[in-house]
């Protein structure tokens, strides 16, 4: 039985429906992983902390009271969009969360767990490259693509005044040098709270160079 002090999911308390939610996530993407791998093998074991509480965090990471759309890139098997939608039920009622994967069989995936967990999510089965324009309050991506390719990204999708959150590994400040050639832009580092080395990026006013 779950106490009252686990009640919590990375930095963000949660009330035991919405903890309850989260596990049974859980457990439909164990279920579905040995068919579509959306997750590594070697992270299966830890798959609540490495995959949903660090997803809870990009959730913690931008106040949404002002937020009406949320669209996750590259979702794979809902990490960060999935759970941002769960929490999104209690915390922020109302916010559009739509995802975007191009793979089919992950896309049918998130289609049938937001149906499973009575969640209204859009799920695009596109890619991004060809996506239409999502005038996104936040964007957010993991585990993606390289960050200077993640800001052309958010270019695009970004409404004006809107916010990207990218969470980063290790080498996050390469990356970030390296998407200063390119773009300019303000960047919030806020250190992951389930890896030491990591990182979250918060980035807003994004412009390519001209």
């Amino acid at each position: 039985m779950t106490s009252a002090a686990d009640l919590s999911v990375g930095s963000v308390d949660v009330s035991r429906e919405t903890f309850e939610a989260l596990r049974a996530y859980e457990a439909l993407v164990l279920r579905w992983t040995p068919a579509i791998n959306l997750v590594s093998k070697n992270t299966v074991a830890e798959l609540w902390n490495r995959h949903i509480a660090d997803s809870a965090q990009v959730f913690a990471a931008v106040p949404t009271e002002s937020v009406r759309s949320w669209v996750d890139l590259g979702s794979g098997g809902g990490f960060p969009g999935l759970v941002v939608a769960i929490l999104a039920q209690e915390l922020q009622p109302g916010l559009q969360v739509t995802l975007v994967e191009s793979d089919l069989r992950k896309a049918t995936f998130l289609r049938q767990a937001a149906q499973t967990l009575k969640l209204s999510v859009v799920v695009h089965s596109a890619r991004i490259e060809t996506l239409a324009l999502q005038e996104a309050d936040v964007l957010s991506a993991r585990a993606l693509a390289p960050l200077s390719d993640l800001l052309r990204y958010a270019e695009r999708h970004l409404r004006a005044g809107g916010v990207a959150v990218f969470p980063k590994g290790a080498r996050f400040a390469s990356e970030l040098e390296d998407a200063r050639k390119l773009w300019t832009f303000d960047v919030d580092t806020q250190p992951s709270l389930s890896d030491s080395e990591a990182a979250l990026l918060v980035i807003r006013n994004i412009h390519r160079h001209d």
